[in-house]
C-alpha cells in the first residue's frame, strides 16, 4: 500500500518536494491556504499591466528541468525560458554605470574598461569562488547538514584540508575590498549578499560563492514571467497524480506520543503517513504545533531583510534599462546599518528595478513598462509601514528621475505596494522576512533548522525558512533533500 504524504504549503519547494515523492510512488496531497499555488512566485494584473508578485531572478534553470527529466516529460512543452545577454545594468549616483554581461569575457572586459580592475584580477577571484562551491555544494546545499553521515565523507575531508579557501574569518565586505581596488566594483560585489538577505558587512566571505553561481550559471528569463515556473510545476505535480486543497488552512499537526499522525484544517482532519512543511519553520511550531516544545534557539534567530516593494504601470519606455537594474546608494554600510542593526527607515536605498516587458511585451501596453520596484527593508516590527511606504516613494522617484534624467512620477498610471507587513500576512514568512533566518553569522548554515526534527517522527520541513536557504534555487534543493530524508527513513521502517 502506498505510504501516503501531507505537505503543507504549495510554495516552489512544496510543488518540487510533492513531485519528488509522487515519482517515487508517495501518495501526496498538498494543502494551501490561498486560492492558487506558488507562495512568493505568484503573478497578478493592474488594468493591461502583469506582475511577478515575488522572485523576480531565476538562476540555475537546470533544478526546474531536472523535475521533468525525471518524470521522462519534455520541459519545452510545459516551460521555455532564455539565457539573457545582460545580467544586470548598475547605476551610481556619480554618474557611473556598468552593464554586467552574461557573457565571462565581456564581462571581464567592461570591468576593465568601466573600473580599471585588471580582468585578471576579477577571473580569479571567480575562480576562487567556485572553488569555494566546488568544495561546499555536496555538504552544504545538497545534502541534510544535520545528519552525521555528511560529514564522514571524502568530500569533507577535503574540505576541511581547504579551509582557508573559505575565507570564514572575514566578512563577504572584506574579502571583496581586498580583492579589487575600485569601490564601485567592491559594492558591486557585495551586493550578493542581499541574495539571501544578509548584510555583507556581517555575512562570511565564504558567501562570494554565491557570485559563481550567477557567473557560471548565466541569469535567464521565462518566457511568460516568473509564473510559469509555479504554473508547469503545478501542472506536472497534478499529471503525477498529486492532488491538491486550495482556501484550506491548515490549523494543526497532529502528533501522537511524539509522532505525526496527519493535520487538522478548517474542512477537517487528515490522516498520513508523513508530514512536511513548506510553511515558515516558526509559523509551523508557534501556529500548528502549540502542545510541543519549539526549538528556542533557532526560532531566535535573527531574521533576514525583508522589502518594501512598488508595482508601477509606467506609460513610456527607457530604453538604457533592461530586465535587472541597481541604483545603488552612496553609503552602503549605513544602509546596512539601518536595516540590521538600527532596524529603521533609510534615507538612501539601493533601489532594484525589474521590467519584465523587456522581455515579454505582452506583460505591458505598447510603449509601456512594467515596473516592479524593491528595497530592501528592516523586517516588521510593529513599524508604520504605510507611512514608510511613501516616503520611501519620494525618495525612489527622486534617485531614479536624478540618475535617468528623465521624468518617472507623471508617468506612472497605476500602483500597487507591497509591505513586509503584507509578505507576512501573505505568505506566512515570520515577520516578513524574505529568506527566513539571516546569514550573518559565520557558521548561520549550522544554525539553520534542519528539514527533519528528533523530537517528532514522520516531520520534515522545506522552503526558505530551513536548510540549505532562501531563494528559488535553495528551496528547490530543500525539495530533494527531504524527499530523500523520508525515502531512506521509509526504508528503515
Amino acid at each position: 500500500m502506498m505510504k501516503k504524504v501531507i505537505v503543507i504549503g504549495s510554495g516552489i519547494a512544496g510543488l518540487a518536494v510533492s513531485i519528488r515523492l509522487a515519482l517515487k510512488g508517495y501518495n501526496v496531497q498538498v494543502f494551501e491556504q490561498n486560492s492558487y499555488p506558488g507562495g512568493k512566485l505568484s503573478s497578478f494584473s493592474i488594468k493591461d499591466y502583469r506582475f511577478d508578485a515575488g522572485p523576480s531572478l531565476f538562476t540555475m534553470p537546470h533544478l526546474v528541468t531536472e523535475l521533468f527529466k525525471l518524470a521522462g516529460e519534455d520541459v519545452k512543452n510545459y516551460f521555455e525560458f532564455s539565457k539573457k545577454e545582460i545580467a544586470c545594468n548598475y547605476f551610481w549616483q556619480d554618474g557611473t554605470s556598468f552593464t554586467a554581461y552574461g557573457e565571462r569575457k565581456k564581462f571581464l572586459k567592461e570591468v576593465e574598461k568601466i573600473f580599471d580592475e585588471p580582468q585578471y584580477n576579477v577571473d580569479q577571484y571567480l575562480k576562487k569562488a567556485k572553488k569555494k562551491y566546488d568544495l561546499t555544494s555536496s555538504l552544504f546545499l545538497e545534502q541534510s547538514l544535520h545528519k552525521l553521515k555528511t560529514f564522514i565523507s571524502l568530500d569533507t575531508l577535503k574540505a576541511l584540508f581547504q579551509l582557508k579557501t573559505f575565507e570564514l574569518q572575514k566578512s563577504l565586505h572584506q574579502a571583496n575590498a581586498q580583492s579589487f581596488s575600485s569601490p564601485h566594483l567592491i559594492q558591486l560585489f557585495d551586493r550578493y549578499a542581499t541574495y539571501n538577505g544578509s548584510d555583507p558587512y556581517q555575512t562570511s566571505g565564504i558567501m562570494t560563492l554565491i557570485q559563481h553561481l550567477e557567473s557560471a550559471y548565466g541569469t535567464f528569463v521565462p518566457k511568460k514571467g516568473m509564473v510559469s515556473i509555479t504554473e508547469s510545476l503545478f501542472g506536472l505535480a497534478k499529471r503525477l497524480g498529486v492532488k491538491f486543497s486550495f482556501d484550506t488552512g491548515v490549523k494543526e499537526i497532529k502528533v501522537n506520543l511524539g509522532v505525526v499522525s496527519g493535520i487538522k484544517t478548517n474542512s477537517g482532519s487528515f490522516s498520513s503517513d508523513y508530514v512536511i512543511s513548506n510553511m515558515d519553520v516558526f509559523h509551523t511550531y508557534k501556529k500548528l504545533l502549540p502542545n510541543e516544545i519549539p526549538p528556542i534557539n533557532r526560532l531566535k534567530q535573527e531574521r533576514s531583510s525583508s522589502a518594501v516593494i512598488f508595482y508601477w504601470g509606467i506609460k513610456q519606455s527607457f530604453p538604457d534599462l533592461d530586465l535587472h537594474n541597481i541604483f545603488f546608494s552612496k553609503n552602503y554600510k549605513k544602509e546596512f546599518q539601518s536595516i540590521f542593526k538600527e532596524m529603521n527607515f533609510c534615507e538612501d536605498p539601493t533601489i532594484y528595478l525589474s521590467i519584465t516587458s523587456k522581455d515579454n511585451p505582452s506583460d505591458a501596453p505598447d510603449g509601456c513598462e512594467n515596473w516592479y520596484v524593491m528595497i530592501n527593508t528592516h523586517y516588521d516590527s510593529g513599524h508604520n509601514w504605510n507611512d514608510l511606504a511613501h516616503r520611501y516613494k519620494k525618495i525612489i522617484i527622486k534617485k531614479i528621475e536624478k540618475i535617468l534624467g528623465q521624468p518617472i512620477k507623471k508617468n506612472i498610471i497605476s500602483e500597487k505596494i507591497l509591505s513586509p507587513l503584507n509578505i507576512q500576512e501573505r505568505t506566512q514568512s515570520y515577520r516578513g522576512a524574505l529568506y527566513g533566518p539571516s546569514s550573518n553569522q559565520t557558521f548561520s548554515a549550522f544554525h539553520r533548522h534542519p528539514n527533519f526534527t528528533n523530537k517528532l517522527k514522520n516531520l520534515y520541513f522545506c522552503g526558505g525558512s530551513v536548510h540549505p536557504g532562501g531563494g528559488i534555487p535553495m528551496c528547490l534543493l530543500s525539495s530533494k533533500i527531504v524527499s530523500e530524508l523520508i525515502s531512506k527513513d521509509h526504508k528503515c521502517i
